[in-house]
């Protein structure tokens, strides 16, 4: 299960609103060891794509040197689908290296008729992909 606060999410979903039409990305990092999600990482999507996002690989690394010099882990890597229901694609589950992430996935479509997004947050290891419960909560 992700539990994350109301304050991350609404972060998240503003993000992949703000990026629509292309796709926005990001991620949450937290505390080493406590898998908790604390400091949003909005990315830019190198692709500048509708379809397709892709983090810049200077902005990544500079992202992974930050996180090891405050001691933190990447706890969730966050895109939108501005098109299609929030569920991994082919292409985001080759992406997906970090066995220990959640991946959240934003759509900014309507594929449901529930509204105007979805959040919906998976485990992706070895291909495999597990849908998991999101708990949002006030603070942790």
């Amino acid at each position: 299960m992700l539990t994350i606060t109301q304050a991350l999410y609404d972060q998240l979903v503003a993000h992949a609103r703000a990026d629509h039409p292309d796709e926005a990305c990001g991620v949450v990092a937290g505390p080493a060891g406590t898998g908790r999600a604390e400091r949003f990482v909005p990315m830019l999507n190198a692709a500048r794509s509708p379809t397709f996002y892709e983090f810049d690989s200077q902005d990544l690394l500079k992202l992974y040197r930050d996180m090891d010099d405050r001691d933190e882990e990447l706890v969730i890597v966050y895109h939108s689908h501005t098109a299609t229901e929030a569920y991994p694609s082919r292409t985001d589950v080759t992406y997906a290296n970090e066995p220990g992430a959640h991946y959240v996935l934003v759509s900014t479509a309507d594929t449901d008729g529930a509204g105007e997004f979805q959040f919906r947050s998976y485990r992706i290891v070895d291909g495999v992909i597990t849908e998991e419960d999101v708990r949002v909560v006030e603070a942790y």
